[in-house]
């Protein structure tokens, strides 16, 4: 192995209020389940990401789909290689991403690898802006991603098959099945099985590009996803979800002496069980990190195993009032970690985590405030108590248009990596926790500007302060230290607007994004010079811009992100230069009897243009893919 480079599901039953001119509306008893940071983290800017898009990506990863319709910055090695997000001008480390509730980061080195994430493989994705340490705990420092899976109570059963044919030799398989057992009995069963494989040989049609090197590669992926569901006629539920992937990632392939073999395994499985407003969940991950350069019959090996235990229980304070609510919600969280590896010397490392938290909600016809605090316990180590207050609050409420003002303050903090404690010579078992400071404000307006014509704008302005921020020191053969003192601000504008009128549809939704992010403390000589300037590969200005329409069951899409150039070095002296990449996507669907068939055809990067991985090589140009996803038994036309 190399050294790194240097919400749990809540229940909730009570009335829920429609607000309608200056009035609410109180209506009748229902069961709501939401991933924890969608309800407790007001006054933050939350994108959910709708299942049109899901759908569009669904042969594609995570990446893919955040680049294309966020303003998050991607660090990529190259197709199917390690891809890395930087959130708000943080670095990968500083990112959280939940799946089902529990953080997924590989712990070794704190991050996720978004290019092994299918989209098919979840239901909803959430994106949430800014520190949620106070509700997700360690990473959550530059925002969190949300990953989620959701039941179909509908009985009956359906399947899914799908393929992917594109350029270069690279290919997709999916199947998947969904099923729910009809309802009236003690217990009812819903599931979903889904499996996946996925081939990129990256076979080009030529060696450079510009003169610029393409760089070989083969990644073969694939993976199983389970997910069970059993209701009781009492309300009482409880959820079985298992994630199973592996992800064999070679480049150059060719060349017996410089190429690299990276392989990771990953096995998730928890179990949660909900009963009135308790929730108790029971996790257990493993990653397996296999990495050989050259020679692959003895790679260096990795093991670590994750077991986590929740235990939640949510109160309603003022069951009594219409049109005010108020909820508490109170848990704690138990984790062991194991991790054995060749970097560690080979002897088995433990620790233990602990975390105590009290969630606030405040909900009037007007008003939405959150008052939330966590405490965590580490082996070795002492993280700060991490408060966060957020409030929202609706100005102007017509039956065309409506404008919410909001804003929150919160703490942060990130528990150092176990490669940052533990890597022999390089490790610091002395690292302090990171700790963040993150404020932002907001207005969100919505307008119905005629009967089919609707429109959404959030402006978004935000500071986030990371002190003690870890940092491999070359000045000390690359020991890490807490140095470094980041600053990131910045602005985050958003539009959506969408036009809908008899078989027709259309809509543009677009993003800009300003991101000021340096280092502001000299603890060297060398950090004199570079106080100030913006850190490597994150762009001072991001865009995104979707436009579509839509006639009956033909969709036209035209997927735009641009990026203004990125330093590659500390100190400014070296760069990659703007890039705008420009995708098509041309979909049709049909129903003959009880398959129902979609077909895509996508064209990226219309443009041809220019674009580089880390490693300073070209990335591919202009090619395509064509998708058929078949549904069989579909429960709608």
């Amino acid at each position: 192995m190399r050294p790194p480079e240097a919400s749990a599901l809540s229940s909730e039953r009570g009335r829920e209020l429609v607000c309608q001119a200056d009035t609410a509306v109180p209506l009748s008893a229902v069961t709501v389940r939401a991933i924890a940071p969608e309800r407790f983290l007001a006054g933050q800017k939350l994108q959910r990401v709708d299942s049109t898009t899901l759908l569009q990506f669904r042969f594609g990863m995570l990446t893919d789909l955040l680049a294309l319709n966020t303003p998050l910055a991607f660090k990529s090695y190259g197709p199917g290689q390690l891809a890395t997000v930087s959130f708000r001008g943080t670095s990968a480390n500083h990112t959280a991403v939940l799946w089902n509730g529990i953080n997924i980061n590989q712990p070794n080195l704190g991050q996720t690898d978004f290019s092994t994430l299918p989209v098919a493989g979840f239901d909803r994705l959430a994106v949430q802006y800014g520190s949620s340490a106070s509700v997700v705990g360690s990473d959550a420092v530059g925002g969190s991603v949300l990953l989620g899976s959701s039941p179909v109570w509908k009985p009956g059963f359906s399947a899914t098959l799908g393929q992917q044919i594109a350029s270069f030799q690279n290919h997709q398989t999916q199947a998947g099945i969904r099923y729910a057992s009809t309802p009236g009995q003690i217990w009812q069963v819903a599931g979903k099985t889904f499996a996946y494989r996925n081939q990129f040989n990256n076979v080009y049609p030529y060696t450079e590009r510009r003169n610029y090197f393409l760089e070989q590669s083969e990644t073969a992926q694939r993976g199983l996803v389970q997910d069970l569901y059993f209701r009781h006629r009492s309300g009482r539920q409880l959820s079985v979800n298992a994630w199973l992937s592996d992800n064999d990632l070679v480049v150059a392939p060719d060349d017996t002496i410089a190429r690299e073999r990276t392989r990771t395994q990953s096995a998730r499985l928890q179990g949660t069980y909900e009963a009135d407003r308790l929730t108790v969940r029971l996790g257990w991950i493993r990653d397996v990190y296999d990495y050989a350069k050259g020679n692959f019959d003895a790679p260096s090996h990795t093991r670590t195993d994750r077991f986590v235990n929740r235990v939640e229980r949510e109160f309603v304070l003022l069951p009594t009032r219409e049109s005010l609510r108020l909820n508490l919600r109170i848990g704690g969280e138990w984790s062991h970690y194991r991790t054995v590896t060749d970097g560690y010397g080979g002897q088995l490392i433990t620790e233990n985590r602990e975390d105590l938290y009290a969630l606030l909600r405040f909900q009037t016809v007007r008003w939405l405030v959150s008052a939330n605090v966590r405490q965590a316990f580490v082996t070795r180590f002492n993280p700060p108590l991490t408060p966060s207050l957020g409030a929202e609050y609706r100005l102007v409420q017509h039956r065309s248009f409506a404008l919410t003002a909001k804003g929150s303050v919160g703490r942060s903090y990130r528990v150092p990596t176990l490669n940052e404690r533990y890597w022999l010579g390089l490790g610091n078992p002395n690292l302090r926790p990171e700790r963040g400071f993150n404020l932002e404000a907001g207005l969100v307006a919505n307008a119905t500007l005629t009967e089919p014509l609707r429109l959404t704008v959030e402006a978004t302005a935000y500071q986030n302060r990371v002190d003690d921020w870890s940092y491999w020191n070359p000045d000390y053969g690359y020991r890490v230290e807490n140095l470094q003192l980041v600053v990131s601000k910045g602005l985050e504008l958003s539009t959506n607007l969408t036009y809908t009128q008899a078989r027709w549809q259309a809509g543009l939704r677009g993003g800009y994004a300003f991101i000021q992010s340096s280092q502001e403390r000299a603890y060297s000589t060398y950090a004199q010079d570079v106080v100030g300037r913006q850190l490597p590969y994150v762009p001072l200005h991001t865009g995104t811009l979707n436009i579509f329409l839509q006639q009956h069951r033909t969709r036209l899409t035209v997927q735009t992100q641009a990026t203004s150039r990125r330093y590659i070095t500390f100190d400014e002296s070296q760069f990659f230069r703007g890039v705008t990449l420009t995708n098509v996507l041309l979909e049709h669907t049909v129903r003959v009897g009880p398959v129902a068939g979609r077909v895509q055809g996508q064209v990226n990067n219309v443009f041809d243009a220019l674009a580089f991985s880390v490693k300073r090589n070209a990335l591919p140009g202009r090619n395509i893919a064509i998708n058929l996803l078949l549904n069989l038994f579909p429960s709608t036309p």
